[in-house]
């Protein structure tokens, strides 16, 4: 069964996983999770998709999904949800290239993040996010 956990206690998980790990992917998780609430303090944090075989993933929201921290033996993962949609004049995006939807961007011990490209890539996916939230529904009328 897949569930969310409340947002108070995500934000403690995704302490305890930086914790956790006590390397470079923790310092890198820590910096990631800096970077996008600088880029927008409005984000929520969120942890989804716990399972018994899973331990589940800190996730990053603002009006849906904005990207996920992932975290593997040898990369920290950010996956963007709706990242085939955006624009990514600064080639941040490295993996997933395939996909209709998703793009990810894989960071690599010793990698550097360039922070003001992937600040404005986060704030593109936030309105994209709120682009179709914005939107008036259309209203009913009954038929004639």
């Amino acid at each position: 069964m897949k569930r969310t956990v409340p947002v108070e206690s995500a934000s403690a998980l995704i302490d305890e996983r930086i914790k956790e790990l006590g390397d470079w992917r923790g310092k890198t998780l820590a910096k990631v999770r800096e970077i996008i609430h600088a880029a927008d303090p409005e984000i929520l944090e969120e942890w989804k998709w716990v399972k018994p075989t899973a331990p589940g993933t800190p996730v990053f929201s603002h009006g849906g999904i904005v990207c996920t921290g992932e975290t593997y033996k040898n990369v920290v993962k950010m996956t963007f949800a709706k990242g085939a949609a955006l624009q990514d004049p600064s080639g941040l995006f490295n993996s997933s290239l395939d996909g209709n939807v998703r793009r990810a961007i894989d960071i690599h011990e010793g990698d550097k993040v360039d922070e003001a490209a992937l600040k404005d890539l986060i704030r593109a996916a936030v309105a994209l996010n709120l682009k179709g939230k914005n939107k008036p529904k259309p209203r009913r009328t009954s038929p004639p």
